[in-house]
């Protein structure tokens, strides 16, 4: 699978788009404890550091093209419950992971495009890839543009394009051509991936009524696509990502839901006219995430339920599996560098589920128990410290004011570490 694009979520997103693989937050379901500690304040976080500059490079959420992979926050906590959003949080990698220290805040005012002179109220990063080219990952980001109510709704995305420093520049908002468009719904959902197979990254969005509108990269930095033409058809509403070659032909794919929110969803696959062909339906659930958790030639899928989990092997012509465990939320990633990839599930708690042959197994699972008290979610899993195993990036929530973040490492053996290698708050993004 390609590295160089993923989806990300906050609280509002993910109401509206449960996420795949390596993805930030996911769906509804979260772990929680009972009681909360003292949270991190402002005045503790650890001073700012510069953002270090960095000259390109092919690895996933790396926004300053150091080589080293970042995280986008959303929700950043507030000094007061009733305090406006905050904006968009990064936090910038190094050779040894995330450093807390070298941080960026996104706010509207100073990095988002004002319509008719109003700054948006809202600021959410949806997903992150390279769409221009030029080896900085650039930032999808959504808001609310004024609107009447009256003929076809604006486009609400815009474009932060990464550079050696990190996005430096105000955002521009994303082209969606009328004929690429359908229906009067708002353009949103984006999704990140190479459809085409021609190198370049590719947008996708949600049109109306079982269309998407399909926008091929690269995009320019006034936020116009390459080329875009009449939606295509699509088996649901409501795309979700990030996007990965389910069936190893060179074209990423994605997967589509009926509508958002929990259902039925499909693998849509890509090919030389993207995004057009239904690989196969997926079982009613309300998470999905893809891995190669076999040896197969394909990847495969793990669909999360309130009663269950249901496995199909070997995309877009699956064997079935299943698992009795719940999965309301779900992510992917190989913890122990071994080549597969283990399942990780939030229900009551959160898990991580070891291959034993081909299959995710509820035996030897590792629980993984934040130190902070409140409700837990996993933000993303991927290798933030370049050992060759992914890392599984936990926020532990405990009220508008109160969160802590934490950095469990991949493990050779026990899967990810039981301590945190990185732990702080998104609260140090209010210290100045």
């Amino acid at each position: 699978m390609r590295p160089r694009h993923s989806t990300l979520t906050g609280t509002a997103a993910a109401l509206g788009c449960l996420l795949l693989l390596t993805a930030c937050g996911h769906g509804p379901a979260e772990a929680t404890k009972d009681t909360a500690p003292t949270p991190v304040r402002a005045a503790q976080a650890p001073a700012p550091l510069p953002v270090p500059h960095g000259s390109g490079s092919e690895a996933a959420d790396d926004f300053n093209g150091d080589g080293h992979r970042d995280l986008v926050l959303d929700d950043l906590v507030k000094a007061q419950s009733h305090a406006d959003d905050a904006g968009i949080g990064i936090v910038y990698g190094s050779s040894r992971g995330l450093v807390p220290g070298a941080r960026q805040l996104l706010t509207p005012k100073k990095y988002a495009a004002p319509t008719d002179g109003q700054f948006p109220a809202v600021f959410d990063a949806e997903a992150s890839c390279d769409l221009d080219g030029d080896g900085f990952t650039d930032l999808v980001v959504t808001t609310d543009p004024p609107y009447d109510g009256r003929g076809r709704p604006p486009v609400p995305l815009q474009l932060l394009f990464g550079s050696p420093s990190g996005p430096a520049d105000r955002a521009v908002p994303l082209t969606v051509p009328a004929e690429a468009r359908y229906g009067n719904d708002w353009p949103e959902r984006p999704v990140c991936g190479d459809f085409d197979g021609d190198g370049a990254e590719d947008l996708v969005v949600h049109a109306s009524a079982g269309r998407l509108s399909y926008l091929r990269g690269p995009f320019t930095r006034k936020g116009a696509p390459h080329e875009a033409a009449a939606p295509v058809p699509s088996p649901g509403e409501a795309p979700t990502g990030p996007a990965a070659d389910v069936n190893r032909d060179g074209y990423d794919d994605l997967v589509v839901r009926a509508s958002a929110g929990p259902g039925k969803a499909a693998v849509v696959l890509g090919g030389p006219d993207g995004p057009t062909r239904t690989g196969v339906t997926l079982p009613t659930g309300v998470d999905v995430a893809l891995g190669a958790f076999g040896r197969g030639k394909a990847l495969d899928a793990a669909v999360g339920d309130t009663d269950g989990t249901a496995l199909r092997f070997d995309l877009p012509t699956p064997r079935r599996g299943t698992l009795d465990t719940p999965g309301t939320q779900l992510d992917a990633a190989d913890f122990d560098g071994d080549g597969l990839m283990e399942l990780v599930t939030v229900d009551s708690g959160v898990r991580v589920l070891p291959v034993r042959g081909t299959v995710p197994t509820t035996r030897g699972a590792v629980t993984v128990e934040p130190a902070a008290e409140g409700t837990t979610r996993v933000l993303t899993a991927g290798d933030f410290d370049g050992d060759g195993r992914a890392d599984l990036v936990v926020r532990t929530y405990q009220g508008d004011t109160k969160d802590t973040v934490e950095v469990h490492r991949g493990a050779a053996k026990g899967l990810v570490t039981a301590e945190a290698a990185v732990t702080f708050s998104t609260s140090q993004f209010l210290a100045p």
